[in-house]
């Protein structure tokens, strides 16, 4: 029995068939022509993305009006008129159930009686409350002007705590309009005169919330460091403040909003204390809250535990979350245990566990909910977890139309309901996920089409986010129908929206509350499917076709990084490889899903493509064998070769011929995957090793270079390292005498142990302008930016911190650090993205190249390596990897060093020259 939904499928109204015409605008890429039609036939359709009605309620799925759960500043005026004072209220209750076309109504009321009556003060409360409604229903104009007629009513309306009160509230929802247009700099402003006005009248809640809201408007100007200053800074004026459900409200909001940038430790501590001040105050709605969003922490924390290969960590951590889940069903109202149980539901069938999610998914009741945005999205998210289950509990696709007629029926009844609503987002991820389902189940013209209706009201409500997916969907379904051409424009416009949504992607998140997102499954595959198409559409992929592939293999790049800091710091501009090095070819390897895929890019020369077909699973088996094996002293050395001439088999022998043809000096490697765990140093062709044919460097890609080569005059370097025994960390003997012996090679300053502090080496960089800077200290790269660090005599700076560090100086000067060195970290043990770490502290240090190592080595060859290294980098016209390779080279020659342990590990990231 095929899935039919005649109501969504097959009765496609007038402006529906505009809609499609809209949507193929969009897919070719006429922007300039589509948003004219937008303007002509859609402007109903507008909508803002409204990420947060209130000032506290981020991230639970909460909606509450004013500054967080208390009263509305509401005057004690009676009107003649009856009860305008309780249509406030009334919306009030409408816009808290989400009902917003209703409490827009209300308040419409509201606004008239008390025009009427001539109460400014209220008419202009009313008008704010209003603009709130219209946020949520899209209408941007009637917002806009709803908040305008608010402000004009309050100019001249004294310093009164009342008056005070509501043009803070009319601020603080002037400044949601703002953010929501994109006016971040405005939001940011308004948001601080509205903190202001609460601080004026002794309002903390108020003023805590503001300034909550104006640390959003931060991260989305990119201003993530102030951002997380102010955040720090609420935290504490939270903390001091005497137990309340304000207190408990706010340190929740807190948590969730550190879970959302990955600080999952500090979410949780938050989270707990708000749940500690909720049962002491007997809360039920508050704990209820509080574990609902502990249990969403407890998740983020198994998902981190399990990329770690942390298995026992992930277990413990997926059986706290459920407990947290269970104990907010017990006492919460209903939206909110729905809402826990789809929680429980969806992270049994992520887990496993089948037969609790079969006995849990009977004990769900939707009927109960009243009509929201949140009901719609209860029953989006059940549809999603009983196709999950049906399929991860031994069902076969084939069987999908006989066994989701439930699923189906759940996301039709969510589409009208968000229809009845006019909740145009809510819409838009019902239709979306219906197209989804249709896909699965094989019936690609009915998905087409409904995903084309989804893909248009979120363009239309400027909802990128959602957007994103419904492209990528529509470009899978294109590539299946054959369509090839379309589907390239509709992955490209996909990769396009991501770059868009930069600053916020760690935000990217589908609107049911506890969906965690994950960068690997969630936007990695666009960038990897994008680049499948462009390689296979034809037997030869053209010019155009190999310029986008390696555009969107460089864009992963970038947005791995912007993922990994959970921020978009890094600043790209396209750069050629000719402008930059006439000797140099860049190799981008990138693994698909049967294949590794491979571009060159040759100086002076179009783009080649080469490709090994084989199973993902096959290739990265065998490159994890290859980075356990290479990275232990006692390995076995002909198994290390056999796996390096694979490799070298792969990425460099069809690119051999064309190498020597072109007098290819140096060798760039943009590196996919696991592939960065392994030096390409030393892949192996039977023969020699690499780095005995060419000098090697890597880089996330060319956008991230500053071309320019090292200036060689008189070396000046600063060096710090710890040769004792700290903060639980091993001695290493072997670092004095390494900073002395380039002490002899190169003017130097050393920081050796106590001195070696993070205030001693601000002072120094700060003081003289070092082109080098030399750390030979424990540290560790990891997936995770958080368990990045150096260590220091007293302390570890996390890589984060390295851009304050060490960016300081080029700040006030225009010579930024030519070359950063870490001479004795490692790569955390078990992490398979680990090297992630590495590209992220040579991009967010701001040296133009940094040298680092994959793995721990002997400190004794280290010495070795790094005099010869220095020695090199005082040879006139010697680049940075021409030297590296002689340091590597020396140490192949000596016997006791010959194996790639001892001298592969050291790369190069950057600028080579």
């Amino acid at each position: 029995m095929r899935l039919k939904l005649t109501s969504v499928a097959n009765q496609i109204t007038r402006r529906e068939m505009k809609i499609k015409s809209l949507a193929r605008l969009f897919l070719s890429c006429n922007l300039q022509l589509a948003i004219k039609w937008l303007n002509r036939i859609t402007l109903a359709l507008l909508a803002a993305f409204f990420s947060a009605s209130v000032s506290l309620a981020m991230g639970n799925g909460e909606s509450v009006i004013g500054n967080g759960n208390k009263q509305l500043p509401i005057t004690n005026y009676q009107s003649p008129i009856p009860n305008p004072q309780q249509l406030l209220q009334q919306g009030r209750k409408f816009f808290q159930a989400e009902q917003f076309s209703q409490a827009a109504e209300v308040w419409q009321k509201a606004a008239s009686a008390f025009k009427g009556a001539g109460d400014k003060l209220n008419e202009a409360l009313a008008l704010s409350y209003l603009s709130l409604a219209y946020q949520q229903l899209g209408k941007w104009q009637e917002a806009t002007d709803a908040i305008a007629s608010g402000l004009s009513l309050l100019k001249n309306s004294g310093s009164s705590r009342d008056s005070l009160s509501i043009l803070a509230q009319t601020l603080n929802t002037k400044g949601h309009l703002q953010l929501a247009l994109g006016q971040s700099e405005d939001a940011l402003t308004t948001w601080t005169q509205a903190a202001a006005k609460y601080s004026q009248i002794g309002d903390t809640e108020g003023a805590i919330g503001s300034q909550i809201n104006s640390a959003q408007a931060m991260q989305a100007l990119g201003l993530y460091r102030r951002a997380n200053k102010s955040l720090e800074e609420i935290e504490i004026s939270l903390q001091n403040q005497p137990k309340s459900l304000i207190k408990a409200t706010g340190l929740r909001s807190l948590g969730n909003a550190l879970r959302a940038i990955g600080d999952l430790e500090k979410s949780r501590k938050l989270l707990q204390q708000s749940l500690s001040i909720a049962q002491e105050l007997g809360s039920t709605p508050a704990i209820s809250a509080a574990y609902f969003s502990l249990g969403n922490t407890a998740r983020s924390l198994a998902k981190r535990a399990e990329e770690l290969a942390d298995k026992s960590t992930a277990k413990t951590e997926i059986e706290a979350a459920l407990k947290a889940y269970l104990e907010a069903t017990k006492i919460s109202l209903p939206i909110r245990r729905v809402e826990a149980q789809l929680n429980q539901l969806s992270l049994l069938v992520d887990t496993q566990q089948f037969a609790e999610a079969e006995a849990l998914r009977k004990a769900i009741d939707l009927n109960e909910l009243p009509a929201s945005r949140r009901a719609v999205y209860a029953r989006i998210n059940l549809a999603h977890s009983l196709t999950r289950l049906e399929t991860g509990n031994g069902g076969r696709k084939e069987d999908l139309p006989s066994v989701d007629r439930d699923s189906a029926q759940l996301l039709a009844t969510a589409i009208q309901e968000a229809r009845n609503l006019k909740d145009l987002r809510a819409e838009s991820y019902a239709l979306g996920n219906l197209g989804e389902l249709y896909e699965l189940t094989g019936q690609s013209k009915d998905s087409l089409a409904i995903t084309q209706q989804a893909l248009v009201l979120a363009q239309a409500i400027n909802a990128s986010d959602i957007a994103y997916r419904w492209q990528w969907q529509l470009g899978r379904l294109l590539k299946e129908q054959g369509d090839k051409k379309q589907a390239i424009s509709a992955y490209k416009v996909a990769v396009e929206t991501l770059k868009s949504l930069r600053s916020d992607l760690v935000a990217i998140n589908p609107d049911n509350p506890d969906v965690q997102f994950s960068f690997r499954d969630s936007v990695e595959p666009v960038y990897r499917e994008f680049v499948d198409l462009l390689v296979t559409t034809e037997a030869e992929p053209s010019q155009e076709n190999l310029r986008q592939a390696r555009y969107a293999i460089e864009s992963l790049q970038l947005a791995e990084l912007d993922n990994f800091f959970q921020e978009a710091c890094l600043n790209a501009k396209p750069v050629q490889i000719d402008k930059i090095d006439t000797t140099a070819a860049v190799i981008y390897p990138i693994i698909l899903k049967d294949k590794l895929a491979v571009i060159l890019a040759l100086p002076q020369s179009g783009l080649r493509y080469y490709a090994t077909v084989k199973p993902q699973s096959e290739i990265e088996t065998l490159l994890d064998e290859l980075q356990q094996d290479i990275g232990r002293l006692a390995a076995n050395n002909q198994q290390v070769l056999r796996l390096s001439q694979q490799v070298y088999d792969w990425i460099i022998g069809p690119a051999e011929a064309a190498l020597e043809k072109e007098k290819v000096q140096t060798l760039v490697f943009v590196l996919d995957g696991l592939l960065r765990n392994i030096p390409m140093a030393a892949l192996h062709d039977g023969q020699q090793y690499l780095i005995e044919k060419y000098s090697i460097a890597l880089t996330p890609g060319l956008q991230l270079l500053a071309p320019q080569p090292l200036r060689q005059g008189q070396l000046r370097v600063l060096t710090a390292g710890l040769s004792e025994a700290r903060q639980g960390f091993s001695s290493l003997p072997n670092v004095k005498p390494e900073l002395q012996e380039i002490q002899k090679q190169v003017n130097s300053q050393i920081l050796l142990d106590g001195e070696f502090t993070v205030t001693n080496l601000q002072r120094a960089i700060n003081s003289t302008p070092f082109p080098i800077v030399h750390i030979a200290s424990h540290g560790q790269f990891s997936s995770q930016a958080e368990k990045t660090f150096i260590l220091t005599w007293n302390d570890k700076i996390n890589v984060k911190e390295l851009d304050n560090l060490l960016r300081r100086r080029e700040q006030k000067e225009s010579h930024p650090i030519e070359l950063l060195v870490f001479s004795a970290c490692e790569t955390a043990e078990g992490d398979s993205r680990a090297a992630l770490g590495l590209a992220g502290v040579a991009v967010r240090a701001g040296a133009r190249s940094t040298v680092a190592t994959l793995w721990k080595v002997s400190d004794r060859s280290t010495a070795v390596l790094m005099t010869e290294l220095y020695r090199e980098l005082t040879k006139q016209g010697v680049s940075k990897a021409e030297a590296l390779r002689s340091a590597q080279l020396t140490l192949l020659k000596e016997n006791r060093y010959k194996f790639p342990y001892f001298w592969a590990p050291y790369v190069l990231v950057g600028n080579w020259r």
